[in-house]
């Protein structure tokens, strides 16, 4: 049976990941080798270790001249009022920069817990004593930012309860005022006291001074009589 698919993905075990890049490595400085002597072909090989060794292979007898004819190849021609010097210069330059750059890059790593492996008891510990200075500047710079926040908030707090209080005063002077404006009504509208009764509207009634108790068929007739007869018409009893 074949060997399996290996995924592609960083070793965590770091005895296992030296062996790896120590066979890795070989192998890739033979393939070089080969290539340049079947091919004939000019080949220059640079290699750096996690911890930063160096290791190199070039078909060539100066790695500095494949390099430099890799950067003509790259950048092109000269600029004008450009001098060779100024070209190795501008490269040395750029070397530095990306060294620097795969410096910072491994920091971060390491400041994300990665690539711990090949640290020391004690270049761990300066890594802790970072971590702890930089949570401490975090947690500082934190708590700032709360109190500038609590600070806006009761500022604003401050703003509408005076804001409150001012609408509350108007609120009270227009209803003083309109209470104001009710009383001052009320005394100038005179009160109208009902017109006097006319005499004669209500008339007392007749009545006999002798209480009689019972049917009295005299009055009963009388009565009946009033109120048969006719307008105008005056009975002969009343005469």
């Amino acid at each position: 049976m074949g060997r399996g698919r290996v995924e592609l993905k960083r070793i965590e075990n770091k005895i296992n990941r030296q062996v790896t890049f120590a066979k890795r490595r070989n192998g890739l400085l033979k393939k070089a080798y080969e290539l340049s002597i079947l091919c004939d072909a000019e080949v220059a090989l640079i290699i750096f270790s996690n911890r930063g060794k160096l290791y190199e292979f070039c078909s060539n007898s100066s790695m500095a001249k494949t390099l430099e004819r890799y950067h003509r190849c790259t950048y092109g021609a000269l600029e004008p009022g450009q001098t060779e010097n100024d070209t190795q210069s501008n490269y040395q330059e750029y070397l530095k920069l990306k060294a620097k750059v795969e410096v910072l890059q491994r920091s971060q790593r390491r400041f994300l817990g990665e690539d711990l492996g090949d640290l020391g008891s004690k270049e761990l510990e300066q890594l802790e004593h970072k971590l702890d200075f930089s949570l401490k500047q975090i947690r500082s710079t934190k708590m700032q930012i709360m109190i500038d926040q609590l600070s806006e908030l009761q500022r604003k707090e401050e703003f509408l309860l005076e804001t409150n209080r001012n609408l509350r005063r108007k609120l009270d002077e227009s209803t003083s005022t309109l209470r104001s404006s009710w009383e001052t009504g009320e005394q100038s509208i005179p009160y109208n006291h009902p017109p006097p009764q006319s005499e004669g509207f209500f008339e007392p009634l007749e009545s006999s001074s002798s209480l009689q108790i019972g049917y009295n068929p005299t009055v009963t007739d009388q009565a009946t009589a009033t109120a048969s007869a006719p307008s105008g018409f005056i009975p002969g009893w009343m005469l």
